[in-house]
């Protein structure tokens, strides 16, 4: 069967996700990021910023709560068994602190087939709670096999 487009356009959201100074910490070990602005809120208010940053890639942590349940709604019609992660993109705008509320959502951009592949993009836009814009993603999901 070849891909529905019936869902571009659609919007999901938005989900409110609250950054914990531990959590900042916990990803900033993870991922190996050193510096002591994502670490101590001395060093980061030093720096410039409001307490401890996160780390660019944090925002995968706030914005994934929103983009997952996209990714089953009926509507959009994935199949999730077939389904290959395509690619994602970033683009960053004020940091995101221990503290801040963001908030995350999500709109269908495209869905296209090319071969028997089925291409579906996602844009998720997140705001703090001053609804500056501190993320703009791109998620691009492959389905094989279809039609």
């Amino acid at each position: 069967m070849p891909v529905d487009t019936k869902a571009v356009g659609k919007e999901w959201g938005p989900t409110e996700y609250t950054v914990g100074l531990e959590k900042i910490r916990e990803y900033a070990n993870a991922v190996g990021e050193k510096s002591p602005v994502h670490q101590d809120s001395a060093a980061a208010k030093e720096a410039g910023f409001r307490d401890v940053v996160a780390p660019p890639m944090f925002c995968v942590v706030y914005s994934s709560p929103a983009v997952a349940p996209v990714l089953f709604d009926p509507e959009v019609g994935i199949n999730f068994a077939t389904m290959l992660h395509g690619g994602q993109e970033f683009v960053w705008g004020d940091p995101v602190c221990a503290g801040d509320v963001v908030s995350t959502k999500v709109v269908c951009k495209e869905i296209f087939q090319k071969d028997d592949k089925g291409f579906y993009v996602f844009e998720s836009i997140s705001t703090n709670q001053d609804g500056q814009e501190v993320c703009r993603g791109t998620w691009t999901n492959i389905v094989r096999g279809v039609e």
